[in-house]
């Protein structure tokens, strides 16, 4: 009944019928022409946005970004004014500006508007659809659009567009495809900043590692005069006393080395018949049986605390500068006692000499002026650091008197040295050049 109804009146009203179906087909044929022309301008926007995210991310460089932004959307968008700006985020300091078709005056008042725009309103640049000139909105001449964009928390920026040559206003779509043109380029724009800090970083770290490598290089430098200085005082060891080398290395720039009287002990020891053995066994045998002995008897003096001071071919005049008189004296005799005993092996170990060799030593204890003196000359100036005064004349003088490779001491020594070695009172003995007879006590062998 209902479908006969429907029938019916249709049939009653044909005209109607004829009138919806041309309607339909009319509204059908508007569809398929709004389609074609969507996809168009879609695929315009597409290619729009690829050409010009190639341009911008084809470069790091902040300026050449913004102009190639700028002159992509001129093209775009059929304009033939366009202006790029970006400043600090307060909006005081234009850091970068780019224009095409403006003169210098003309550039001056876009700065200054764009300033006092971004200053008075800085939250239009979030999500912003850009701004239409109007009346409410007193734009400079012959700018019709403005889009403001922020690129980090320290840079705003803004797009400032001038009229189409069309003429035509910009539509809704013209300014989403700004929006999205933008969008990309705060990207590009974020990127050419972190590889300006990037670069950068670099340029400092190549800074730092120049001045780096500059100071490794004074360091080598450094390190080789400190290799030389340690060869020298190494070479120099072997010819300046080691008291002299601690105290100088102690205090360089001191007066210690300033003659002083102290209390101390000196030995002198020589080989008995040293002319005699010289012209039986020649020169160069003599120097090769002295450096043997007298190696060992190094180790026996700076066991026992003491410091050779002075050479002279077959004699040692040695000093020993503890702070205690007792100890220093003990020192110096037990010196002298294993220098004693080495020289007995040796002498029966060595095939170099013919007959046995007798060390001869004195043995004084006591005060006396121990420090440097100078010689100056017209060639220059002479140091030596040695004791002097009538105690090392006495050690000098009694190692003259001992004969046998004996050990003799004044009575200082003697009483010093306590127990430990039998001493043995041999009974006063006049001196070459002293005038009162010095009493001399000879160092027995221990039992």
């Amino acid at each position: 009944m209902g479908l006969w109804k429907t029938f019916k009146l249709s049939s009653k009203r044909p005209e109607m019928v004829s009138d919806r179906l041309q309607e339909n087909q009319e509204n059908s044929s508007d569809g398929l022409e709004i389609i074609p022309t969507e996809l168009d301008r879609r695929a315009y926007y597409l290619r729009t946005l690829y050409d010009v995210s190639r341009e911008l991310f084809g470069t790091v460089s902040f300026e050449a970004i913004l102009r190639n932004f700028m002159l992509m959307t001129m093209g775009n968008f059929g304009v033939f004014r366009c202006f790029t700006l970006t400043c600090n985020n307060s909006a005081q300091e234009v850091r970068h500006f780019c224009s095409v078709g403006f003169n210098e005056d003309e550039e001056s008042r876009l700065k200054h508007f764009s300033c006092s725009f971004l200053e008075g309103d800085i939250s239009c640049t979030a999500d912003s659809g850009g701004f239409e000139k109007s009346r409410s909105t007193p734009f400079p001449t012959d700018i019709s659009l403005i889009f403001p964009f922020r690129v980090d928390g320290d840079r705003i920026g803004l797009v400032g567009l001038g009229p189409k040559l069309t003429e035509e206003p910009f539509t809704r779509h013209d300014k989403e495809l700004l929006g999205t043109l933008v969008n990309n380029l705060v990207v590009a724009l974020k990127n050419a900043l972190s590889f300006e800090e990037i670069h950068g970083l670099n340029q400092e770290l190549q800074t730092k590692n120049e001045e780096l490598e500059k100071t490794l290089q004074q360091l080598r430098a450094a390190l080789r005069k400190v290799e030389i200085l340690e060869s020298v005082k190494a070479n120099l060891c072997k010819f300046v006393p080691a008291t002299v080398s601690r105290m100088i290395e102690k205090s360089p720039t001191s007066e210690n080395l300033e003659a002083s009287e102290r209390d101390l002990s000196v030995m002198f020891l020589d080989i008995e018949g040293y002319t005699r053995i010289t012209e039986e066994m020649g020169g160069t045998v003599v120097n090769s049986v002295v450096e043997k002995y007298f190696s060992v008897f190094m180790d026996a003096i700076y066991t026992n605390n003491g410091d050779v001071m002075e050479t002279a071919g077959d004699g040692l005049m040695i000093l020993f500068l503890s702070e205690d008189g007792k100890t220093h004296a003990l020192d110096a005799v037990r010196a002298a006692a294993t220098i004693r005993q080495k020289t007995g092996i040796i002498n029966r170990e060595s095939e170099a000499i013919l007959k046995p060799l007798a060390i001869n030593i004195g043995i004084t204890s006591g005060r006396a002026f121990l420090g440097a003196s100078r010689f100056n000359s017209p060639t220059g100036s002479r140091w030596t650091y040695t004791a002097h005064g009538m105690l090392v004349n006495m050690a000098a003088r009694i190692c003259t008197k001992a004969t046998g490779g004996a050990i003799f001491t004044n009575r200082a020594t003697a009483e010093r040295a306590g127990e430990e070695f039998p001493f043995i009172f041999l009974g006063k003995f006049p001196l070459r050049n002293i005038s009162k007879e010095m009493e001399i006590f000879e160092v027995r062998q221990q039992p």
